[in-house]
């Protein structure tokens, strides 16, 4: 069932993506080589925590996390880990913030130092993809238009869009209806309508589509082992118009020049 939320809760809504987003924003200060993923999340975490709100992923489901780390061929849902940063990587980190009651969820995928060229293409076109996404959210149109939106943007541009992971309907939980795939036919899913919440994320790859998930039931990567970028905003449905509740402005702050 698709929950509708009131302006209210959308208000409430608001307060949890800006968390969110000045999470991100304080974990962009200490992407470089040298640093551990783990000390990452304890940075999130620490954040969160001293703005009165709640790690929303640290033991859902036995998740053992503030963030989703994602590095290299990582998709999706890594660990924190010991494993230290180095120059050419690139690293995902995927955020859920709840804030009285309501979730915010974004995600960025950073560089660290000096990357690929091709690498690099690929993050640009898949953040470019997530507001072409979000271009496609209108009110009484269909979900399948922004899902299509994003697949055509990638595959016209030599890339592939994972198909097993999805964005999804957000609220006073983490993950609601409806499911918000990053491939479709326009004209198919459900109805947009005025008070929905939605987290639109595009999670591409470099090579092949295809996915395995690592013996940790979590750890989501390709089979090929080439890099993925992932990139979220949460977007509501307010008044026949598409707000975009999560911002990326934070990180911009800190990143300047580096900033995508």
């Amino acid at each position: 069932m698709i929950y509708l939320k009131t302006p209210e809760e959308i208000n409430q809504m608001r307060a949890a993506n800006t968390l969110v987003s000045m999470t991100l924003g304080e974990v962009a200060k200490w992407i470089q080589p040298g640093v551990t993923t783990h000390r990452l999340d304890t940075i999130a975490r620490e954040f969160i925590l001293d703005n009165g709100g709640r790690p929303a992923c640290l033991g859902y489901n036995g998740f053992p996390g503030t963030l989703c780390i994602e590095v290299n061929e990582t998709v999706v849902h890594g660990f924190p880990s010991n494993y230290t940063l180095r120059e050419g990587d690139i690293i995902g980190t995927d955020c859920v913030v709840e804030l009285n009651g309501f979730n915010g969820d974004s995600c960025y995928t950073f560089t660290v130092g000096e990357i690929d060229p091709k690498v690099m293409a690929l993050c640009k076109t898949t953040k470019e993809a997530l507001y072409v996404g979000i271009d496609a959210c209108k009110e009484g149109e269909r979900l399948g238009n922004v899902s299509n939106a994003i697949q055509t943007y990638c595959e016209k541009r030599g890339y592939s869009v994972v198909r097993e992971m999805c964005g999804h309907g957000i609220g006073r939980h983490m993950h609601e209806s409806p499911d918000v795939p990053n491939y479709g036919r326009r004209g198919t899913g459900p109805l947009i309508k005025n008070g929905m919440c939605l987290a639109i994320e595009p999670m591409i790859n470099l090579g092949s589509r295809n996915i395995i998930i690592e013996s940790d039931g979590w750890t989501c990567r390709t089979r090929d082992r080439k890099p993925s970028a992932h990139y979220e905003h949460t977007v509501a449905i307010v008044d026949g118009k598409t707000e975009i509740l999560t911002t990326f402005d934070y990180i911009e702050e800190v990143l300047k020049d580096r900033f995508i």
